[in-house]
């Protein structure tokens, strides 16, 4: 190998060198639109966790609730475009743009996708009161009282809203949504009987499944999940249509450098793979995704189309 060729070897090692260690800049911030203890928060802190350790980053998770998730949103599209900022999105993410009016951006013109980080399922939960111990049991109830019935939400645009709009537009059956400001408050008032049904993400009602303070009817994957074994998928209770992806990933702000979007896309992607991490994940009922930044804003494309039409078939309102 001539001198000439070592010189350019060595100065391209130098370069790529100086492209890894370039980001990050500062503080990584995981930026959640909901509030400490929900799905994308704890996602976000688990990977951040990993990502500090892994890859000596300090990362920190900031918690931006409101607006159906355009606070953080807007929080992240605030800062400069260099990969420090991360919009953990989930549904309620890209069923926003056909929530609010006149939002000010717009999620493929103004986030560059990163990563699809995990998948999950919502579990469709009855009060034992209610005379029903099946999917279609429930589907005869409802068409039987027609808008007698109500299923809680923890605010409009939330997966438990957005899901319960589609049960109902599959199923012919119509129900009373009641939103909540606060995601306990949902829970209590469906553990006392005031509501009837909700479709909810399944830590927190796991316990409550075993003891019997409700009953779960199904879940809303095409598998049955390891935390809730014992309950059906929505596919074997005769409702293919219903399966519905309840999963989160993380964008940056459009113009993000694209060899920093590899770093990220590259380090979260190891970090799924962790034991420890893929463990934490499956204790919220939780699977790692992962993939490419292509593969991930092909998803939100479809997903905004998808919400855009469910909401339009509700006539979904937000009340704000």
């Amino acid at each position: 190998m001539s001198i000439a060729t070592l010189a350019f070897v060595a100065a391209s090692g130098l370069h790529a060198a100086g492209a890894q260690t370039s980001f990050p800049t500062g503080t990584v911030r995981f930026v959640a639109p909901f509030s400490a203890s929900t799905p994308p928060d704890i996602i976000s802190r688990i990977v951040s966790k990993e990502l500090t350790e892994s890859e000596g980053w300090r990362v920190i998770v900031e918690n931006r609730p409101g607006g159906v998730t355009t606070i953080a949103a807007t929080d992240v599209l605030t800062q400069p475009a260099d990969g420090n900022s991360l919009y953990a999105m989930s549904v309620p993410s890209v069923a926003a743009p056909s929530l609010v009016p006149n939002i000010s951006f717009n999620l493929d013109r103004d986030f560059d996708p990163v990563i699809k980080a995990t998948v999950s399922y919502n579990v469709l939960v009855v009060n034992p009161s209610v005379p029903a111990n099946t999917v279609a049991e429930l589907v005869a109830l409802l068409k039987s009282q027609p808008d007698k019935l109500t299923f809680s939400s923890g605010g409009f645009g939330t997966p438990a809203h957005l899901i319960g709009e589609q049960f109902k537009l599959q199923t012919g059956t119509r129900a009373q949504h009641v939103p909540y400001a606060q995601f306990p408050q949902a829970i209590g008032d469906l553990l006392n009987g005031t509501n009837a049904f909700m479709f909810i993400t399944m830590l927190p009602v796991v316990d409550l499944i075993k003891t019997g303070k409700l009953r779960a009817l199904a879940v809303t994957g095409p598998k049955r999940v390891p935390i809730l074994p014992d309950v059906p998928t929505i596919v074997e209770a005769g409702y293919p249509s219903l399966v519905v992806e309840d999963w989160t990933g993380f964008a940056v702000k459009h113009g993000t450098p694209k060899e920093t979007v590899a770093r990220l896309n590259t380090a979260i992607n190891k970090a799924l793979e962790k034991p420890l991490v893929r463990d934490a994940l499956a204790k919220i009922g939780a699977e790692p995704a992962g993939g490419t930044p292509e593969e991930f804003g092909r998803l939100v494309g479809d997903q905004v189309a998808h919400w855009h039409q469910v909401v339009a078939d509700a006539g979904i309102k937000v009340h704000q």
